[in-house]
């Protein structure tokens, strides 16, 4: 049970992780690419790249709320009435933590798009579950199996993504 509740508590961040992709894909909304680093520079390298942008966080926190707030209006065990913040938080926390990948990348001089695993697969974890920590109380196990479960739909996502032509590599 608490594999599939590892699962179920998550989705809110793997939905808001995925959202960036698809977003770019809408004809009006791909035309607002405004970097989240606005073109800043640190050591003469870009803070997070030209994929990391306002449009990208924006929507993935918001989808992350309203998968939370769909958990709750079904009713699931575990989830209550601020299940929309919860998801906001995990939402806002996985963009938040790939876009701190992101610079430790660019600082090491991995190119922007360019594989770093296993952080690729793991950063939007991480920050999701360090933002809903203030929300939900988490134990360690709990959090090692969303790690883990999460790790592995990760590479399966990104390599069906990668079929279907929506990602340029497949992890």
């Amino acid at each position: 049970m608490s594999w599939l509740y590892a699962l179920w508590f998550f989705l809110p961040a793997g939905v808001a992780n995925a959202t960036p992709v698809f977003v770019n894909k809408i004809p009006i909304l791909n035309k607002w690419k405004t970097p989240l680093d606005l073109g800043l520079s640190f050591r003469s390298k870009r803070l997070l790249g030209p994929n990391k942008t306002i449009r990208g966080l924006l929507a993935g926190t918001l989808l992350g709320m309203l998968v939370g707030a769909l958990q709750q209006k079904i009713g699931l065990v575990g989830f209550h009435e601020t299940s929309w913040l919860i998801g906001g938080a995990l939402g806002f926390g996985a963009l938040l933590g790939d876009a701190v990948e992101s610079f430790f990348k660019r600082q090491i001089g991995v190119a922007s798009g360019e594989a770093w695993f296993p952080f690729d697969q793991t950063d939007y974890i991480i920050g999701g579950l360090v933002f809903a920590l203030p929300f939900s109380s988490l134990s360690l196990i709990f959090c090692i199996q969303v790690l883990v479960m999460w790790f592995g739909i990760h590479l399966v996502s990104a390599f069906i993504g990668y079929k279907l032509g929506l990602k340029d590599k497949p992890i």
